[in-house]
């Protein structure tokens, strides 16, 4: 998520919220049910990308995601 987040950060997540697009999330796959990861939705049906295009695994590889709760807070 370079260059919103970096390694290290710590985030609060707000479980439940509901996302919209440009929120950042952390969504679980269907397909990977043991990965989490920190993304941002796109579009509709929880469609979410990477900000870095060129290194991110998102929807586009691993289709729609769950999403789990939605980034409230960034403590560093």
């Amino acid at each position: 998520m370079a260059p919103a987040l970096k390694d290290g950060d710590v985030v609060v997540i707000r479980r439940a919220a509901k996302a919209k697009p440009g929120d950042v999330v952390l969504v679980r796959w269907p397909h990977r049910p043991g990965q989490l990861s920190i993304k941002r939705v796109a579009g509709p049906g929880y469609f979410v990308v990477g900000d870095n295009q060129f290194a991110s695994t998102d929807s586009r590889e691993l289709g729609m995601a769950e999403v789990l709760g939605v980034m409230v807070y960034k403590l560093r």
